[in-house]
């Protein structure tokens, strides 16, 4: 028998064994959802702690989008559990996600190009007085205050119409939306796809700043120079199950195509001591 707080070597002998880290914010345990005759996850497991990036990557099909989908309350997995803060929950609708602090991003924005940068914040949130009048005054300081805790400060005004910003100052408004709402994880659904060298800059920065906030940020990407700048962890979907999560220091751009691509890989990026959460095919 093991002794308590004791491990066994890869040669056989006890050791001490790793003190367990702190409780993930978010914890799925065999996740699994299907539709129709096709399984899109299968007993998928992944922890998202508080204060770091995790980024999840896979091919075309993956299963990316359900898993965040699932986690969004958009659809209810068929199997498996999720925990919070380690309480089981279960999250039935976006609105229960959005009570629990999560917000999620999707790629197209959801923002209304023929409102201002304050209506789309408070888009569905609106602040009235009892008379049902609009707290115009106070949404705009709120907006403003939002904006500038995450160093947002290349817009003209935070009147001008949506219509009229760029790609990456339009993600800046959508992460500002999400964020100010106590929120607790953000998800980020292809954040800097399709925006430039400068714009490509403001949003990984702003991920960061989210970090630091405290915030726990999963970021779907397929552009793998951005998942090794802003990402702690890496999770990685091969066609609909969960074939690695582990720190990003584990992996190499090869070894993380690897298991994009094939679910597995043979090369050894790891530092002694790894804390890799693998499930073998």
């Amino acid at each position: 028998m093991i002794p308590s707080g004791m491990a066994v070597s890869s040669d056989g002998k006890a050791v001490p064994a790793a003190p367990a880290g702190p409780e993930p914010l978010l914890k799925l345990r065999g996740i699994s959802k299907h539709f129709g005759a096709v399984q899109a996850l299968y007993q998928v497991d992944l922890d998202l702690p508080a204060g770091q990036v995790t980024a999840l990557c896979g091919d075309n099909g993956a299963g990316k989008s359900v898993l965040t989908k699932c986690i969004a309350g958009i659809h209810q997995p068929d199997q498996g559990e999720m925990f919070w803060e380690g309480r089981p929950i279960h999250i039935h609708s976006p609105k229960d996600a959005a009570g629990l602090g999560i917000e999620t991003v999707y790629q197209d924005l959801a923002l209304a190009d023929n409102l201002d940068i304050v209506q789309n914040m408070f888009l569905g949130r609106e602040r009235v007085s009892v008379m049902r009048f609009l707290k115009e005054d106070e949404m705009e300081r709120a907006a403003a205050a939002t904006l500038a805790g995450l160093h947002v400060t290349t817009v003209r005004s935070i009147r001008q119409p949506v219509a009229t910003l760029s790609g990456g100052q339009r993600q800046a408004v959508a992460v500002a939306k999400a964020v100010m709402w106590n929120s607790k994880l953000v998800l980020l659904d292809e954040p800097t796809a399709a925006l430039g060298v400068a714009q490509t800059r403001m949003v990984l920065d702003l991920v960061v700043r989210l970090k630091e906030h405290g915030l726990a940020v999963m970021v779907i990407s397929h552009n793998l120079n951005d998942v090794f700048e802003v990402a702690d962890r890496i999770a990685v979907l091969h066609l609909g199950r969960m074939v690695v999560q582990e720190k990003a220091s584990f992996f190499d751009r090869q070894s993380a195509v690897d298991y994009m691509t094939t679910g597995g890989s043979t090369r050894e990026v790891a530092a002694a001591g790894s804390d890799k959460v693998r499930n073998e095919r």
